[in-house]
């Protein structure tokens, strides 16, 4: 029997910690509630904004799910793809605990008015979008009717890393939620570093905030990163140890013909291994998807994805997760692998790594530029329309709508324009130095490009590190942790390493360096009277340790 709505404008506030472990014993079959999950709960029951960042597999879709029967009205809950809103009606929510239901944009246009009607008569207790579908003025005032009191964005980082790029509305929902009646917001994800939730709670403009942050350490997860010199050698090995390894897992890849690729490398070596971007059809894509999430997914041991794969899948049994290319930031990367193990059982994370590959990730992070002239174009017509929706802008100003993106989002900064639920951006108050202003915006446009080359850094800095690679990752998410963890490949050779570094030893294996004329690089081994070192730009290369010595050739570097 669906559990009791509470009624009354407050009454979902005033739910005792007591109620909440009972509704979740009894509806949802969960014997105990996390500590992060009962703070959250309770933030949201107090009428509080706020903003849960919490690991993979910690139970984030709980929180929400708890906290909306609770309280009065329906809950809208916003995520990036429809089949991740269809695996959480399907499997958590339902009519047994209470009405669900998906605004999927491919369905009849009938099925959705429905559904969208229902809402507006609250017959619907948890509405599941994606962030498009809530730019049309006619959806819109269909939720308005609906008087939500909970306002979710599930996978909040989307804000952040996709906002900005290829979906913009990502970066309205602020003010989708006021338009709605400023109902209390609840953000969930499971990877921010505190860059990434400022930038959260200042784009959905969120106020006061109550932010909980669950613990980041997946300690049953192995951290490896294996250095090669070409791509070929990588992808063997790659292919290799994906052969002995026990399975199912994933691997990750930069590029929709690299995931082909690769899945295909895999069969020929008797691998039961599919293929998943974001080029193939919807229907291609959750097959893939079915046929690796299946319990004992023997027609798909493992799946070789683009960062398209992954959010909202609930496969506990994931043996490992290898990323044969580096993704463009830590917190992309610790989503990931976060992937693996959330049965608890030893998992593996491995980089193969190879400095060139970060070429790529620095030429998309490099891009985006907006010059000055260009954002004075955009607050030129602002000024004579005073509202203007971005198509007509991408018109009046010929501007790609990257481009229109950027310019828009900086001058949203400087608190000159204001992004409006349908979408439409708006003048905020008269400027009388446009030229200025758009200076400004650039600039402010050009430390946030400057930004995500830093991350790409950051990720080479984890490859590279000489220290603990999990101390590296929690250090990123402002965590505390020890100077070892005993679980990555850095720490395992601790113990022979020891003795060299405490001898005289100037360069020991998988220490890095600095030579004169070919730049940085990695000891790999040491032969006789010679170290092989594995130069980021050169290659492998033998050096005689005495030239090196005669002519201070190398350089210890962190």
């Amino acid at each position: 029997m669906p559990p009791r709505k509470t009624q009354g404008p407050a009454a979902g506030r005033a739910a005792s910690l007591a109620h909440v472990r009972a509704l979740a014993r009894e509806s949802f079959g969960l014997a105990e509630l996390r500590p992060e999950q009962e703070e959250a709960i309770s933030a949201v029951l107090e009428g509080r904004d706020t903003l849960a960042v919490l690991p993979t597999g910690s139970g984030k879709s709980a929180i929400y799910q708890i906290a909306g029967l609770l309280l009065p009205g329906p809950t809208i809950v916003v995520s990036p793809l429809i089949a991740m809103q269809r695996d959480q009606v399907g499997s958590i929510l339902g009519p047994d605990i209470a009405p669900a239901e998906v605004v999927d944009s491919l369905a009849p246009a009938p099925e959705s008015q429905g559904t969208l009607a229902a809402a507006g008569e609250r017959r619907v207790e948890f509405l599941l979008l994606v962030p498009e579908q809530l730019g049309d003025p006619e959806r819109l005032a269909r939720l308005q009717e609906a008087r939500p009191s909970l306002f979710v964005v599930d996978e909040a980082h989307c804000i952040s890393e996709w906002g900005h790029d290829f979906r913009p509305d990502y970066l309205k929902l602020g003010a989708v939620r006021e338009a709605l009646g400023a109902p209390v917001i609840l953000a969930l994800t499971a990877t921010a570093s505190p860059r990434v939730r400022d930038e959260i709670a200042s784009r959905l403009r969120l106020r006061e905030p109550r932010v909980v942050v669950g613990g980041f350490d997946r300690p049953n997860i192995r951290l490896e990163v294996d250095r090669f010199a070409s791509e070929e050698e990588k992808d063997r090995a790659l292919v290799e140890a994906v052969v002995g390894a026990p399975r199912p897992g994933i691997v990750y890849v930069a590029t929709r013909q690299r995931a082909e690729d690769l899945a295909a490398a895999l069969r020929r070596r008797g691998v039961s291994a599919v293929h998943y971007h974001a080029g193939l059809s919807r229907r291609q894509r959750e097959e893939s998807q079915e046929v690796f999430i299946a319990p004992d997914a023997g027609d798909g041991e493992v799946i070789v994805a683009t960062s398209a794969f992954g959010m909202g899948i609930d496969k506990p049994n994931v043996r490992f997760v290898y990323h044969a290319d580096a993704p463009e930031s830590m917190d992309a990367y610790y989503q990931e692998i976060g992937r693996a193990g959330r049965d608890g059982a030893p998992a593996s994370a491995v980089l193969f790594y190879r400095p060139q590959d970060l070429g790529l990730r620095r030429f998309f992070a490099s891009s985006g530029r907006i010059e000055p002239a260009q954002v004075e174009r955009v607050m030129q017509v602002l000024q004579d329309e005073d509202t203007a929706h971005p198509s007509t802008l991408q018109e009046r100003t010929g501007l790609s709508r990257a481009k229109l993106t950027s310019a828009v989002t900086g001058l949203e900064d400087l608190g000159a324009v204001q992004r409006m639920a349908t979408g439409e951006v708006k003048v905020k108050d008269a400027v009388a130095d446009a030229s200025r202003l758009a200076a400004e915006a650039a600039a402010e446009r050009e430390r946030r490009r400057e930004g995500s080359q830093e991350r790409v850094e950051t990720m080479r800095g984890y490859a590279e590190t000489s220290g603990c690679r999990r101390r590296f990752i929690l250090g990123y998410f402002g965590e505390e942790a020890p100077e070892h963890c005993d679980n990555c490949d850095v720490c395992a050779r601790r113990g022979s390493l020891a003795p060299r570094l405490a001898g005289k030893a100037r360069f020991p294996d998988r220490s890095f360096v600095v030579h004169r004329d070919l730049g940085r690089g990695m000891v790999l081994r040491r032969e006789g009277s010679h170290i092989v070192v594995l130069f980021d730009e050169a290659g492998e290369k033998r050096l005689s340790l005495a030239a090196v010595e005669r002519g201070r050739l190398l350089e210890p570097t962190a």
